[in-house]
């Protein structure tokens, strides 16, 4: 019960501190006392959330693989757009598109993960 607790709190302060930097960077800057660099900031805050969600999920999935590559799908993708509406800032008109690429990737490895873990239950029901 204590690592449960433990995961839930660590993964409660990652979100919210991440939540927080996505949407108001400017005030995590000052908060933090770090330079208000807006992109950073939100890049920092999607993965904040990344690592809370991933938390969460190792609540629920035991297998690692489908973990991650959940954590990946998500915090990869909202990276990417980070890079959409933050092109303003800099950065290359390359790179949401590339990071995109890695979480379609990425995506389809997940959904085949879940249906051969899906399989491995239904061969597991059927023997019992």
């Amino acid at each position: 019960m204590f690592v449960k607790i433990t995961v839930v709190v660590a993964a409660a302060t990652m979100l919210v501190t991440g939540v927080w930097m996505r949407i108001d960077p400017a005030s995590f800057a000052e908060w933090a006392n770090w330079p208000n660099h807006e992109h950073f900031l939100h890049d920092a805050g999607v993965f904040q959330i990344g690592i809370g969600m991933m938390m969460v999920c190792a609540l629920w999935w035991r297998d690692v693989l489908a973990v991650v590559l959940a954590g990946y799908v998500f915090t990869n993708s909202f990276h990417a757009v980070n890079h959409v509406l933050d092109r303003h800032l800099g950065g290359s008109d390359d790179d949401w598109w590339q990071l995109g690429l890695f979480s379609v990737l990425a995506a389809v490895a997940l959904v085949l993960r879940l249906r051969v873990l899906s399989r491995r239950r239904e061969l597991t029901r059927a023997r019992s």
